[in-house]
């Protein structure tokens, strides 16, 4: 599986509302204690991660993730853009992602941002 298969089956992990669709998802990338880190989650297996978003799910009923650039990769980590987008179609700001791949071609560490990156103003002239 390309890297980008890999991403985008994650975030269908993220978007289907079946709860059986979402574990068969995850299940094929999300490692053995594979770690999901977020502003407001850290969990720790797949099983943690799909209560994680069952949560989110039902919060924001019909909501999707999907990848909005490209993914980077190099020497087993991976960076790629993505949003929410609500049932309506409202978006939410992009987020941003880091992800750890094992040497088995599964996601073994998620590192999650909310939102554009802030300026620097400390260096700004």
């Amino acid at each position: 599986m390309s890297i980008e298969a890999i991403i985008d089956r994650y975030c269908e992990a993220w978007s289907d509302p079946e709860p059986a669709a979402r574990a068969a998802a995850l299940a094929e990338v999300w490692a053995d204690g594979g770690r999901y880190t977020d502003p407001r989650a850290d969990a720790h297996g797949a099983e943690a991660l799909l209560e994680h978003i069952a949560g989110v799910l039902a919060q924001r009923p019909g909501a999707r993730v999907v990848r909005t650039s490209a993914v980077q990769h190099h020497h087993g980590f991976a960076r790629f853009a993505w949003r929410a987008i609500e049932a309506d179609g409202t978006t939410l700001p992009e987020g941003l992602d880091i992800a750890v791949i094992g040497d088995d071609g599964r996601i073994t560490q998620i590192i999650g941002f909310f939102g554009p990156l802030p300026l620097d103003t400390s260096t700004a002239g």
